[in-house]
């Protein structure tokens, strides 16, 4: 099984890219792909995406983020190198889906997934709002995109591995 899990808050603008992402990948060939294929919005909830991710060969995390590129610009980065050990704060993101990342392998070793993709588009605006701004909105049509081609190649091997 492949999990697509779409990260951010849908309230604050730019944050909300991979709801989007999903809400696109939904509505596309990939609502329709049956069991081999687990879609989750998953927010802000990092403990989702960890127990989401519990069992599937593949998983592929869409978020925003905020490096200081261009806004609208895309990053494809594997999961290892964005995991990070959880440390307690206080805040709303407390535990997220990188800590998830780390965690999960931790907990579930062998039941969690080795192959990990983690794409990213760099927000322009993250205040309060339910509109993405004209460059992350084509960016996250752009990643829908790329997300459809990871799964389609990952369903490929999982067939010719059977």
């Amino acid at each position: 099984m492949i999990a697509v899990i779409a990260c951010g808050n849908a309230n604050r603008r730019d944050d909300g890219a991979g709801p989007e992402v999903m809400r696109a990948l939904r509505a596309g060939a990939l609502g329709h792909k049956g069991p081999d294929v687990r879609l989750l919005d998953a927010g802000t909830d990092g403990m989702a995406v960890m127990f989401a991710a519990r069992g599937c060969r593949s998983l592929i995390v869409v978020d925003a983020c905020r490096s200081g590129s261009e806004p609208g610009a895309v990053f494809e980065v594997p999961g290892e190198e964005l995991l990070q050990r959880y440390e307690p704060s206080l805040n709303l993101h407390d535990f997220r889906w990188d800590h998830a990342l780390h965690a999960g392998r931790s907990i579930y070793g062998a039941d969690f997934p080795e192959d990990v993709v983690v794409m990213l588009i760099e927000a322009a605006d993250v205040g309060f709002g339910l509109e993405l701004s004209p460059p992350v909105a084509g960016a996250a049509a752009k990643v829908a995109a790329r997300i459809e081609e990871l799964v389609e190649e990952r369903l490929s091997e999982l067939t010719a591995g059977e």
